[in-house]
């Protein structure tokens, strides 16, 4: 499978943008045609999940409907509509000598992606990696596994009717972990890996791997509400970042708030995060706040004591950490402790302390008064993302097309030699 991608990347490396346009257009016509049929299929897999008593946040990571099919062959046509990389100069040096020296984006090869949960990953990263000029081999979760072979089944069909190197989309059936491991020693074949999914997938992959790894680590995501925060909008925004949907990775798993708002700030947002089923695990300092000011509803018995564990964890569920801040400073030490670098965000009306936030807070995606929800390729105008970089090198945050390419020189000259 390896090397038949590796043949296919060959050939899609120099196909014309058309040509992978009408592919995507293709494929997001035949999903929405074939909508019961992954239906049908992804109820299997909810099934299991359901009897295996997965969280229901788990679960709706993995539920797909009519509206969450259509989203996906939308999010092919946004694809289809973006500007292909392949090909494009990012600078042009003119030398002494007359020599034209031109940097050129260019496709990585085949790309390896292991991902969990979710299925419409399938459909995303098939888009963006044909779009991009890369061969893509796909292994998702066993949780998923009938919903993914569903879905691939069709792209597959589409690649192949709109001429496309069939190989050039490759799916592996076989759940067993040591298919993985057989395919990350394959650096003859494979240029990248991406592993989406939790901390064990992560460490087992960069551990195993012979190829170079750019990893969707975990999201420990955070909100600091400042003294200086408009209250209202704080509650709005970390109320989305927390219920929207708690079983991403960019949903907001530890709220931060300035001591000198923690009275007024508190007590209504605990109450409407509890009111939506939310289990609130907090600091000494905020169950004495809650407990003071927000009545028997609200007692310190009622609110868990959050452990150390608690600030590091990726809940993927409707459980807050919650602590109150000395200082903007103490917030960034907590977040630069505790957090993944993935998304973290300050509510703010003073721009000053924002700025300070967003230089010392180093992670892929710092945000002043929005909710964490938006590091999404989707929403960042990408289509799609093939996953979210917490790595410092190549690239960080939703990686889109530009992301899922590299760049060599070419050198136009007219007889040069050099003395």
């Amino acid at each position: 499978m390896a090397a038949a991608s590796k043949e296919a990347a060959v050939g899609l490396a120099s196909v014309e943008t058309s040509m992978k346009n009408a592919a995507l257009l293709g494929m997001a016509k035949t999903l929405e045609a074939n909508i019961k049929t992954i239906i049908k299929a992804n109820q299997k897999d909810v099934k299991s999940a359901e009897k295996n008593k997965l969280s229901p946040a788990l679960v709706d990571r993995l539920r797909l409907d009519e509206k969450r099919i259509k989203a996906m062959a939308e999010s092919l046509r946004v694809v289809a509509g973006l500007p292909d990389p392949v090909g494009q100069k990012i600078s042009t040096i003119k030398r002494p000598n007359g020599l034209v020296i031109e940097k050129v984006r260019v496709p990585i090869g085949v790309i390896f992606i292991i991902y969990e949960s979710r299925p419409n990953v399938t459909s995303d990263c098939v888009g963006l990696c044909l779009k991009s000029g890369n061969a893509v081999v796909l292994r998702g979760g066993s949780e998923a596994i009938n919903s993914n072979i569903a879905i691939y089944d069709i792209l597959k069909e589409s690649c192949k009717t709109a001429g496309l190197p069939e190989a050039a989309i490759a799916l592996i059936k076989d759940t067993d972990r040591k298919a993985i491991e057989i395919l990350l020693a394959q650096k003859q074949y494979i240029d990248l890996v991406m592993p989406r999914g939790g901390e064990e997938l992560i460490n087992f992959v960069s551990e195993k791997s012979h190829v170079p790894v750019i990893k969707h680590y975990k999201g420990v995501c955070h909100t600091y509400v400042d003294e200086e925060a408009d209250l209202n909008m704080a509650e709005k925004i970390c109320f989305n970042a927390k219920v929207q949907r708690p079983g991403v990775c960019n949903a907001m798993e530890t709220m931060l708030v300035h001591k000198d708002i923690a009275a007024r700030f508190l007590p209504s947002m605990i109450k409407r995060f509890r009111e939506a089923g939310v289990e609130i695990r907090a600091c000494e300092k905020t169950r004495s706040v809650i407990s003071a000011i927000g009545g028997p509803a609200l007692g310190k018995k009622e609110i868990k004591a959050a452990t150390e564990e608690d600030w590091y964890a990726e809940y993927l569920d409707l459980i807050l950490s919650v602590k109150i801040m000395e200082s903007p400073d103490e917030a960034i030490a907590h977040v630069r402790k505790y957090g993944s670098a993935h998304s973290d965000a300050i509510v703010t009306e003073n721009k000053q302390t924002a700025d300070y936030f967003l230089k010392r807070v180093d992670s892929a995606c710092a945000y002043v008064n929005a909710s964490t929800r938006f590091t999404d390729g989707g929403q960042f105008g990408m289509g799609a993302e093939i996953g979210i970089s917490t790595e410092r090198l190549h690239a960080r945050g939703p990686m889109g097309l530009e992301e899922l390419t590299t760049y060599k020189y070419v050198i136009y000259g007219n007889g040069q030699v050099r003395e």
